[in-house]
């Protein structure tokens, strides 16, 4: 990577979050996408970004090209990491925005084929080298770490939200649902899949459902390893999620106003990542919104001594800007290095 120049970043798969990525990285001084991997036809995922996006004019199509005043991204019809050859676009990092590739040696592809680092929008499902969430383990993020994931959208509010309150107060053990939107992976009718709730129609049902956050949550808040339980409802919406949190505190005196005077004390710590909202918000509410937890000071309740609930909510532009914010970690140890050298 030449010193001063833009992060050059490849991205795999330009669905939802893929789209978030480019047109942030669009707005942007210092990140351009370079290439982007999707088995869409070019005019097709140009649309789609036109569809979305605040000012569609910005972004044209020339030829296999998307093209905004900042860069020009190769658009690749590939559909897995092994057709990709990242290599002959020097990128500096390739995001994996798919949600599929999740397994190691399918980063491995990536990295056989030219990506010095790759980074998932989703939590790995096997071991990487690093899971590293800004605001929270920055600081862990090493020079030669090739595999890495920003955890997931859900992972990250939930840290965060567990980072700033054990600030101010010992937390024994917890619970945590996030009432999600439906995925890009569930059905729109009744049809038989693997799973037997998530073969029910998301359009029409709320779909009780796992979340692995639990299972790697010690990994970036080491003090809360097999304390805290995850798990989604699937509802039918398209966008904005809710975290609903249960918390068991040590100290009973701890009361609900206490936790919503932590929070807006904290959240200046986690600028543009954390925010406190007064309102009484809804989930179309918080669409566009860049944070990745937005608590809901209106929904902090306690329950008997020591238990307190507390709701937040997201969307998935905010992890979006995260995965970016990962870049730049990696990015600027890049440049620190070969400054030593």
């Amino acid at each position: 990577m030449t010193r001063q120049q833009p992060l050059r970043v490849g991205i795999m798969g330009f669905g939802q979050v893929g789209r978030q990525l480019y047109e942030l990285a669009s707005q942007s001084e210092d990140i351009e996408v370079v290439a982007i991997a999707d088995i869409g036809q070019p005019d097709i995922l140009h649309y789609l970004l036109c569809s979305e996006v605040k000012a569609p004019a910005r972004h044209t199509l020339e030829g296999n090209f998307l093209v905004n005043p900042r860069f020009r991204a190769r658009l690749m019809r590939t559909d897995t990491p092994a057709e990709m050859p990242w290599d002959i676009f020097a990128v500096d990092i390739v995001i994996d925005a798919t949600g599929k590739f999740r397994q190691r040696r399918f980063m491995e592809e990536h990295l056989g084929n030219g990506a010095p680092r790759v980074l998932l929008r989703t939590l790995p499902a096997d071991h990487i080298d690093r899971i590293v969430m800004p605001g929270i383990n920055a600081q862990a993020a090493r020079r030669e770490d090739r595999m890495i994931s920003a955890g997931s959208a859900t992972t990250t509010a939930l840290c965060l939200l567990l980072h700033a309150l054990s600030r101010d107060f010992a937390i024994d053990c917890g619970s945590m649902t996030t009432i999600h939107s439906y995925t890009s992976d569930q059905v729109l009718q009744d049809y038989a899949g693997s799973d037997f709730r998530r073969s029910r129609s998301a359009a029409e049902n709320i779909i009780p459902n796992t979340h692995e956050a639990a299972d790697w949550l010690g990994q970036v808040l080491p003090a809360f390893t097999g304390k805290i339980i995850t798990s989604a409802l699937n509802v039918p919406i398209h966008v904005g999620c809710l975290l609903d949190v249960n918390l068991v505190l040590a100290d009973s005196a701890v009361t609900a106003e206490d936790i919503n005077a932590a929070m807006r004390r904290h959240a200046p710590a986690y600028p543009g990542m954390v925010d406190v909202v007064e309102d009484p918000i809804v989930s179309s509410d918080v669409i566009g919104n860049p944070h990745s937890l937005l608590f809901d000071a209106r929904g902090t309740i306690k329950a008997g001594a020591n238990t307190i609930k507390t709701l937040g909510w997201y969307e998935s532009l905010g992890h979006a800007g995260r995965l970016l914010d990962v870049a730049r970690i990696y990015g600027a140890l890049d440049q620190q290095g070969e400054v030593a050298q």
